[in-house]
């Protein structure tokens, strides 16, 4: 399903490295973020819901220029 905050995410599992960016336009890096929580992010009904629920305020994140 389309998120109305999330354009677009992509996950690196070696680095365990999420990045988001945000219908804004503003980029973000999520650190340590484990596969389990990405997969259940590729399978959620809402991503901004998962997102504001299990990434927001729970890992280390760096702004992306």
């Amino acid at each position: 399903m389309p998120s109305s905050v999330i354009r677009s995410f992509h996950y690196d599992p070696v680095e365990e490295k999420l990045d988001v960016e945000f219908v804004s336009g503003r980029r973000y890096r999520y650190h340590e973020v484990p596969d389990e929580v990405y997969g259940e992010m590729l399978s959620a009904r809402s991503k901004g819901e998962f997102f504001n629920l299990y990434v927001r305020d729970r890992f280390r994140v760096s702004e992306l220029a």
